[in-house]
């Protein structure tokens, strides 16, 4: 595993697409329970190569009802982007995830993660990505279904402070769905 995560971390393979430069943010461990799979990470993560390091990352582990202690143990959770490097700014925030890391990187990580219990796929595309043919219409509506992916996936959309209105606009994720997730993570973890 250590040596993959160091190829993982080297790669350069999409380097002339990317603005800022290649910087694969990436954790993993044999142990690992939970995945998590996001897009890929924004500036403040390029800075810092810590994943979830910004202000969706906080409500991230909120949603998790878990401490910054537990969230970055990698031997509990590892942290598996769709895209490894930030992809660069686009008209309306930042552009979709690379698509070479997903088919390059996944499998080979998930081979050396045979204790994985939860696959939380946060966002559209990460959820296009595992989900396939089982994606429903739009991101609200595969998240409302959540149920129908366990016990191996979990469909969240993404935390982003700039997604205040869709939770304003649907209270029962946070009343019917959070507490299903908290469950299993803890479940997951102890």
């Amino acid at each position: 595993m250590d040596q993959l995560l160091s190829d993982i971390r080297s790669c350069d393979v999409c380097a002339e697409h990317l603005a800022l430069g290649p910087r694969p943010v990436v954790t993993g461990h044999p142990e690992a329970k939970i995945v998590i799979i996001g897009q890929a990470p924004g500036t403040k993560v390029h800075a810092s190569g810590v994943p979830w390091d910004d202000q969706s990352g906080k409500q991230l582990r909120k949603w998790l009802d878990v401490s910054d202690e537990v969230f970055y143990d990698e031997t509990k959770i590892a942290i598996v982007p769709m895209g490894f490097c930030y992809p660069g700014k686009g008209k309306s925030g930042d552009l979709p995830p690379r698509p070479e890391c997903a088919p390059l990187w996944h499998q080979k990580l998930f081979n050396h993660m045979p204790n994985i219990e939860l696959i939380i796929l946060i966002g559209q595309y990460a959820q296009k990505h595992y989900l396939q043919k089982n994606v429903k219409n739009n991101l609200t509506e595969t998240v409302r279904a959540y149920h129908e992916y366990l016990p191996k996936y979990f469909t969240l959309p993404h935390p982003s402070p700039r997604n205040r209105f869709w939770f304003t606009k649907n209270p029962w994720f946070a009343m019917d769905v959070l507490p299903v997730l908290q469950s299993m993570v803890k479940k997951a973890i102890t």
